[in-house]
């Protein structure tokens, strides 16, 4: 099981307002808040995450995938990413949610956003399970 209380005592507090661009990629702080601090539950999250958003992404790039499941979709990624502290996959899933659902002509453009976002956040994942 990963040192998370190395890792933690370097993350600094959570911002007020979280975009993609945060230096903070998975912020540590709330995931213990959100784990009451059990590290066993935050190594099962993280990787539970990780394997969820990989397959997020993989069905929202199917050509056969009506708008409706796209943006439903998008808002399973949205709550999971909020519940670990990825925010900046939850902003990158809420933009490419609400682009689904008014049927916008950017998706492509929105799912590009979101798949950074994940692989972003998986690296960063990976890395932090391997401490």
């Amino acid at each position: 099981m990963p040192d998370f209380a190395k890792v933690i005592s370097k993350a600094r507090a959570p911002q007020q307002n979280h975009s993609a661009g945060d230096a903070i990629v998975v912020d540590l702080v709330h995931l213990s808040r959100q784990s009451l601090g059990d590290r066993a539950l935050e190594t099962e999250l993280l990787g539970l995450f990780e394997r969820q958003a990989a397959q997020i992404v993989e069905r929202l790039t199917s050509l056969d995938l009506e708008n409706k499941y796209r943006a439903d979709l998008a808002h399973t990624l949205k709550g999971s990413a909020r519940t670990i502290g990825a925010f900046g996959v939850a902003d990158a899933a809420e933009a490419y949610e609400n682009a689904a659902r008014q049927n916008a002509a950017d998706l492509d453009l929105e799912l590009e956003a979101v798949d950074r976002a994940v692989e972003k956040a998986r690296k960063a994942i990976g890395e932090l399970l391997m401490v």
